[in-house]
């Protein structure tokens, strides 16, 4: 009993080593706080050309690919109320749109901005923010939505491959301010 005892904890310790090895070498392929801070830079940089309506800096951002992908509000009845945007030209097309709806505001809370690499040149941002348009029927009065980026490097920047503005609904009543409690 207490050999197999013995060669289980010898298997499990074994085992275990070797997963931390193949956690340690993951690791090291992810971006670092450098990179992290780049990401932190280029969200900035990103939002602050949405809010100028400077569709020449927004369209440098993007990786120019047909599979980079916009999601957002939708002007087209046939495509929905929220729509994917496929391509340079499909993005390029509905950053023009936008812009020239009127007045555009994308306010991010930047204290809950996060950053992760998911590879060595793939990274993730994710932020909820206020976003004041007057596009496709919105009325213009700020709203609360959640901004998912995937970033991609290319050369040796990093490009915009996937942004997904998601609106966030409102929050249902509670059943208890339902019955009056």
């Amino acid at each position: 009993m207490q050999k197999m005892l013995f060669a289980a904890t010898v298997a499990l310790a074994t085992a275990f080593a070797g997963f931390a090895t193949v956690a340690s070498a993951a690791a090291k392929d992810l971006p670092g706080a450098r990179t992290i801070g780049t990401i932190e830079s280029r969200f900035g940089k990103l939002m602050e050309l949405a809010n100028k309506h400077d569709i020449k800096g927004l369209h440098a951002m993007f990786w120019q690919s047909p599979s980079t992908l916009l999601v957002a509000k939708s002007a087209v009845p046939s495509e929905g109320n929220w729509a994917g945007f496929w391509g340079k030209d499909a993005i390029d097309q509905k950053l023009h749109d936008i812009a020239a709806s009127g007045p555009v505001v994308l306010t991010p809370d930047l204290t809950k901005l996060k950053v992760v690499g998911l590879t060595r040149d793939i990274m993730e941002s994710y932020a909820p923010m206020e976003i004041t348009v007057s596009y496709a029927g919105q009325d213009g009065t700020p709203k609360p939505f959640l901004m998912i980026i995937t970033w991609k490097k290319i050369a040796k920047d990093w490009k915009v491959a996937s942004e997904i503005i998601l609106p966030v609904p409102p929050s249902p009543a509670s059943r208890d301010s339902n019955r009056g409690l």
